[in-house]
């Protein structure tokens, strides 16, 4: 069974960091990643990819997010610094990822993690 679970999150101050993980059972990460967030009252906003054509940022994340694997490609993670506080949401991740048991390839989904940031 295909799964994604994100951990990590927590409550910061301005200022502060955090790194969430997104474990992946059942199959590895392959050639699409993402990191999404969903703030209060706003809409889901994609944050970070990792694709096969590299890394790519929200403007509002440039510069401050980081999108990584482990070596592995069983783990997927987002380094979050000078956190701020519209930073706030739920943060999921998205792949597009190949059923051990079978091959067949879809889109999941993590439950998500909260992260709130404080000033």
């Amino acid at each position: 069974q295909v799964q994604l679970v994100e951990s990590g999150g927590g409550s910061v101050q301005a200022g502060g960091s955090l790194r969430l993980s997104c474990a992946v059972s059942g199959s590895i990460f392959s050639d699409y990643v993402g990191w999404y967030r969903q703030a209060p009252g706003k809409q889901r906003e994609l944050l970070a990819t990792s694709t096969l054509g590299g890394e790519w940022y929200a403007e509002a994340v440039k510069g401050r997010f980081t999108i990584s694997r482990d070596s592995a490609n069983t783990k997927a993670y987002l380094q979050m610094n000078n956190l701020e506080p519209d930073d706030t949401g739920v943060y999921s991740c998205n792949a597009n990822l190949a059923r051990m048991s079978d091959g067949r390839r879809n889109n999941y989904w993590g439950q998500g993690t909260q992260v709130t940031v404080s000033s």
